[in-house]
């Protein structure tokens, strides 16, 4: 691959709404767009009463991410990344339909949880706006999910996600496309009931910048100044003006206004009650517009994690601290559960790496639960990790490390597995295999080196070789090591040990 390949990134942002793709060039340690990609699949009307995606759906959106495959195509796998936002959070099918999608694009998808997407949202805004030092608000308003974000610089301090967006408040307000002033006016009040749960974090916290972003807020500005009914971006007395145009239509295919592309118009009208509700419910006066969004912010969180300033590592070293784990321990566990590691998968590869770091992330927190009770602690940690917000990590990514830290000891829950596909059920035992052998060769608080052990696996088969007399001067260890035989066995694995 040449450098100039090596130095292309994408992002693909999988919205309820549209899909969206960026790709752009690593120049200097500054992402430079190169190419920008959106099309309409309305994924977030294709969920049916049982909250599963239609085949039709499903195969509309697979042939917009063929056309996008094309597109990143010859890009380092490494440096592509893709996420998924509410309707994939929503759908039963999802995993379903993310496992088709990942065979069209080549390589993973992750399902975000809503904190994460407004993280993410908060990051690609920061950067395209200058570093005044102002603490700003966020809005960005999505076809299944609105986000409201707090920060200052490139750094959110409040994240909030509501259920509420363009096309699931389009479905249930404006029903076939109907447009009544009736229907606006109670999308409006439900924008503005939800926000009523948020209002007062975000007042405490207080703002002197307001921004908007993504394609809803966008579309609006457009509408707004092709019309002049504004030059300071968005204003309440704008959005009240274009609501009058809005409601005095019977149906969305009459609405024509200068500036609105035909493609919006069926979700147009839930968009402006949103932000409408939005405004009125936090006093707003105005907002401006950014370009920057959730894919740029992909961008440059993946950018981060090129560069080792991976946001997952300050997640975990908050909450190791927060709950006071034995971190030098925790580190003892890890060098040796990466040991193992290293001696049996001799991989490459953007797939080998995320399994080592899943590895050796599992290993620094696996004590995590210790801080509610040493009682069933595995189970404690794995709640926290499971339910906690964790900003920088994917929904199967967490949920991944939340079962590793669960199977570190004792009886393995395969029931769990149930939540993942056959190959990350896999992966994960077999993660959990080199975890619970490091976890049981550093036993003891002490600054004494773990033993220089050679683990081999072939098929079902776990081979530990252990220095010379070590085991007979370590009976305990022995001890344990015969409880973990019974323990693999019931996972079809075979453990001998010298």
């Amino acid at each position: 691959m040449t450098d100039d390949a090596n130095a292309l990134m994408a992002a693909i942002d999988l919205g309820s709404n549209s899909f969206h793709m960026v790709v752009a060039r690593l120049v200097q340690n500054e992402v430079r767009r190169v190419t920008r990609l959106s099309e309409k699949v309305l994924l977030g009307a294709a969920l049916d009463s049982n909250n599963c995606l239609t085949e039709e759906g499903q195969l509309r959106a697979l042939a917009c991410l063929e056309r996008f495959a094309q597109q990143i195509e010859g890009i380092d796998p490494a440096r592509v990344s893709v996420v998924g936002t509410n309707t994939l959070r929503a759908a039963k099918n999802g995993g379903e339909f993310r496992r088709r999608a990942e065979k069209v694009l080549g390589c993973p998808i992750e399902v975000i949880s809503g904190r994460e997407e407004a993280r993410l949202i908060y990051l690609g805004v920061s950067h395209t706006l200058a570093d005044d030092g102002e603490r700003r608000l966020v809005v960005d308003i999505g076809g299944g999910s609105t986000e409201l974000i707090l920060g200052c610089y490139f750094e959110s301090q409040e994240r909030e996600s509501l259920h509420m967006g363009c096309v699931s408040y389009g479905l249930q307000f404006f029903p076939d496309g109907e447009i009544s002033e009736p229907g606006f006016d109670a999308a409006m009040l439900s924008a503005r009931r939800q926000v009523r749960l948020i209002k007062s974090a975000l007042k405490k916290s207080g703002w002197q910048q307001v921004v908007g972003a993504s394609g809803t807020v966008k579309a609006i500005n457009q509408v707004i100044a092709a019309n002049g009914w504004s030059n300071q971006g968005i204003t309440y007395a704008a959005l009240e003006t274009l609501r009058q145009h809005i409601v005095s239509v019977k149906h969305y295919d009459k609405l024509s206004l200068p500036g609105l592309k035909e493609s919006r118009a069926p979700i147009f009208a839930a968009g402006v009650a949103i932000l409408m509700g939005i405004f009125k419910q936090l006093k707003l006066d105005s907002m401006q517009v950014s370009e920057g969004a959730l894919r740029e912010g992909v961008l440059y969180d993946m950018l981060g994690r090129i560069q080792h300033e991976d946001v997952r590592d300050r997640t975990l070293a908050a909450i190791l601290s927060r709950y006071q784990v034995d971190v030098p321990f925790g580190e003892k566990v890890r060098r040796a559960a990466l040991h193992g590691f290293d001696q049996v998968e001799k991989g490459v590869g953007p797939e080998f790496e995320r399994q080592r770091d899943l590895l050796s992330r599992a290993a620094l927190v696996h004590e995590l639960g210790l801080a509610i009770s040493h009682s069933q602690f595995h189970k404690h940690g794995a709640y926290i990790l499971r339910n906690a917000d964790l900003a920088g990590f994917g929904k199967l990514e967490q949920q991944a490390l939340a079962f590793l830290v669960r199977a570190h000891r004792r009886k393995i829950p395969a029931s769990e597995l149930e939540l993942f596909s056959k190959k990350d059920r896999n992966t994960l035992i077999r993660l959990s295999v080199f975890l619970r052998v490091a976890v049981l060769l550093c036993r003891g608080r002490n600054d004494k080196p773990y033993p220089d052990f050679v683990l081999e696996m072939k098929s079902e088969v776990l081979v530990l070789i252990m220095p010379d007399g070590w085991l007979a001067a370590h009976p305990l260890t022995g001890a344990d090591l015969i409880d973990e035989r019974a323990f693999l066995k019931e996972l079809g694995i075979s453990l001998r040990y010298r």
